[in-house]
């Protein structure tokens, strides 16, 4: 397991609002954790973001053995991002080989989506990432198919690589397809 950061990183936030602070999540937080992430992508609380797969997939995103595996795992983290006290965004980060860190389960509260906390989480993974790990590079992958998503990332520096995967059909782990030309694409920046 990466070690626990020291210290809990505050992001300053627009006067009158309480800051916004990053930290490492551990145990007690899995069960809050698949609740957002479920909340960010599935089903009809997902339809209040922008983020939603609900068009594209319905059933689980994921269940609390996948994000226990990114907490406890060795060479990954969830990092998290609350403001008084409250869960509003998540990611995963997991250290690859050739420095490369993998960027993840992605998820900003659908009513809290649009106001700059994702920006914010993701420069603040992009610190973690080099500070943990020193990465030079991030990666994830999208449903090609979420264009108004790959755009976001492309204005935060991330780049198409064209290089595409399937996605699992008939594995519900990762949900029941609506469509049957679902596939991943790889995206990088340079950290």
């Amino acid at each position: 397991m990466v070690p626990q950061d020291a210290s809990t990183r505050t992001h300053e936030a627009p006067e009158g609002l309480i800051p916004v602070s990053f930290r490492q999540a551990d145990a007690s937080h899995i069960p809050a954790l698949v609740e957002l992430v479920e909340s960010a992508y599935r089903g009809d609380e997902s339809r209040q973001g922008w983020t939603t797969e609900a068009s594209l997939l319905e059933g689980r995103r994921t269940d609390a053995d996948a994000v226990a595996a990114v907490v406890d795992g060795a060479d990954s983290v969830m990092w998290i991002a609350e403001r008084d006290g409250v869960l509003l965004g998540c990611c995963q980060l997991e250290r690859r080989a050739d420095s490369v860190a993998y960027f993840g389960m992605f998820a900003i509260r659908p009513g809290r989506q649009g106001g700059g906390l994702g920006r914010s989480l993701l420069a603040e993974a992009e610190r973690v990432a080099v500070r943990l790990w020193g990465a030079e590079r991030m990666q994830m992958t999208v449903i090609r198919q979420r264009e108004e998503l790959i755009a976001w990332y492309e204005r935060r520096g991330f780049a198409r690589t064209g290089v595409l995967s399937p996605f699992p059909y008939g594995n519900e782990r990762f949900g029941r397809p609506l469509r049957d030309d679902l596939e991943f694409e790889l995206l990088t920046k340079d950290l």
